[in-house]
């Protein structure tokens, strides 16, 4: 399995020539970018196809892999939306998210399926993400990239078998499941979740929580909360996973860029049991 790291390990504005520097030095096999709003750091909805090939040209320089494309903007344009301008805005956000992994080597982009809100009953949710996904799959088939569909905080697809079932639903080898192992920790076992989906797991996002604080002040560094480290990687190598483990964590306060080296580390004793002064 590879080490990687995602964009919002840094402190907000860093450059991202600074972002593959320190990735580098840290170790890391792979960085996960975000398509981000105007004006930020790296890939956004203006990004054209020449800066996405300049970019791709960065990190290469460096020896890293850009494996998957992430997004928070379809938090703000959610495809289960009953506004039906929002869905389409959710709509062009993905293929945005396609068009750059394509440009940028990147096999999987990351998507959140929607949310339940007291506007979006559950049912409603299901069918309208399902309808949405449904029109994004051509568009991943012809760019030759996957949609991993994440497990987040969203009161939705709360079950891994309700999960295989969305996916399955798509019925594409292009659809699958962007799995975060910290995310379910909330309301499940994430090995038990990374056996019943198995294949249909695309990539894997790690971050570590406390049950006992159940809520956003329990995530914490890996290694530190009730992930069970050891059974999550037999589960992984259980369904021949051996791709990235996307670590995203918050920076520290005080030394904001240490956590990127610290979690490196953390990856290291997670995948081979090496543990490194």
């Amino acid at each position: 399995m590879l080490k990687s790291v995602n964009q919002w390990c840094f402190p907000e504005g860093t450059s991202l020539d600074r972002l593959f520097d320190v990735s580098r030095e840290a170790g890391y096999d792979a960085v996960e970018l975000n398509v981000n709003p105007p004006g930020s750091a790296g890939l956004t909805m203006e990004t054209t196809p020449a800066e996405a090939d300049a970019i791709a040209r960065q990190a290469a320089a460096r020896g890293l892999k850009l494996r998957s494309v992430s997004t928070s903007l379809l938090w703000r344009h959610p495809l289960s939306s009953e506004d039906a301008d929002v869905r389409a805005q959710g709509r062009r956000i993905v293929v945005k998210q396609l068009e750059l992994a394509e440009r940028l080597g990147a096999d999987t982009v990351l998507v959140v399926p929607g949310a339940v809100t007291p506007t979006a009953p559950y049912d409603e949710c299901y069918d309208r993400s399902l309808e949405e996904l449904k029109k994004l799959v051509p568009e991943a088939e012809k760019r030759g990239v996957r949609i991993g569909i994440e497990n987040v905080w969203n009161k939705f697809l709360l079950s891994p078998l309700e999960m295989r079932s969305f996916v399955d639903e798509l019925a594409s080898p292009y659809a699958g499941v962007y799995f975060d192992v910290g995310n379910i920790l909330a309301y499940g076992f994430p090995q038990q979740w990374i056996r019943i989906l198995g294949r249909r797991i695309f990539k894997i996002h790690v971050k570590d929580f406390k049950t006992a604080v159940g809520n956003g002040g329990g995530f914490v560094p890996l290694l530190a909360g009730d992930v069970n480290w050891p059974e999550v990687v037999a589960a992984l190598r259980d369904i021949g996973y051996d791709d990235t483990l996307t670590a995203e964590i918050g920076v520290y306060g005080a030394d904001p860029l240490q956590a990127v080296y610290d979690t490196a580390r953390q990856l290291d004793v997670i995948i081979r049991g090496v543990r490194t002064v």
